[in-house]
């Protein structure tokens, strides 16, 4: 799938068909390549559920016991199910933010009726949580300033990622986000004051499956902010992280506006 045919010139007919012919054997490699990782993820990460899952199971059966302790075994049961949809939720929103621009529905959307609407899912999952939106933008003149070239289901999926997290990690469970823009990009800005993140956390917090050290106490399996660098990569946007510890943690999101 490396190979491709050699391009002697740009410029005529033979060389055009050349080039396109390479375009479409990168596509596929890359396809190919998603793909392998997708199989070699969902292998690797629902391991350690599923041997759960049928220890529980296994261990119920081998003797005769209560009806609460059968309850009991259902509900560790179920509870495990649950990790494992999750689990495979994530890793198909992975795969899905691995397709290539040209292959992904893009829509104008304004951000700040999209973090109203990822606001309200969280809040109906979570109501404990404290989600606080603070928008900059007050001329209607500046609605384009707001307004992205997207896909709808993966910048929610983002957004929601990084709002949960700064709520996970916060000991009152809020988030404080913020939306201005400058020149030609539309910033957000996600905000914590929870425990933040050690130095070497903050080096790693983007690699696929990596967990902290206070991750152990908090359920997850380290795709979240993998998968949310992901879609703004995705659409040719930034994010950077910034925190301290026991002070809290700040995320920023640069995408470019219309």
């Amino acid at each position: 799938m490396d190979k491709r045919l050699p391009v002697k010139n740009e410029k005529d007919e033979l060389g055009e068909l050349c080039m396109t012919f390479n375009d479409l054997l990168d596509r596929l490699e890359v396809s190919f390549q998603s793909q392998k990782m997708f199989v070699s993820n969902v292998s690797h990460e629902l391991r350690t559920p599923l041997a759960a899952l049928i220890a529980e199971l296994d261990l119920s059966l081998q003797k005769e016991r209560t009806e609460q302790e059968y309850q009991k075994a259902i509900q560790n049961a179920l509870q495990d199910a649950k990790r494992m949809t999750k689990l495979i939720d994530g890793l198909l929103n992975l795969a899905k933010a691995g397709y290539q621009k040209e292959q992904i529905k893009m829509q104008e959307i304004r951000l700040d009726e999209l973090l109203l609407d990822t606001r309200e899912l969280i809040l109906k999952a979570h109501p404990e949580y404290h989600i606080e939106l603070i928008f900059e933008q007050e001329e209607a003149d500046d609605d384009r300033q707001i307004i992205v070239k997207g896909n709808l289901y993966l910048l929610n999926i983002a957004f929601s990622n990084l709002i949960e997290n700064n709520c996970k990690y916060s000991a009152d469970h809020s988030s404080f986000v913020q939306i201005s823009y400058w020149k030609e990009w539309t910033i957000i800005r996600l905000s914590d004051d929870g425990i933040g993140l050690s130095e070497t956390d903050e080096q790693n917090l983007f690699i696929l499956f990596y967990r902290g050290e206070q991750d152990k106490t908090i359920e997850g399996h380290g795709i979240g902010m993998a998968l949310s660098q992901k879609i703004i990569h995705l659409h040719q946007g930034h994010i950077t992280v910034h925190s301290e510890q026991n002070k809290g943690t700040t995320f920023v999101v640069e995408l470019p506006h219309i």
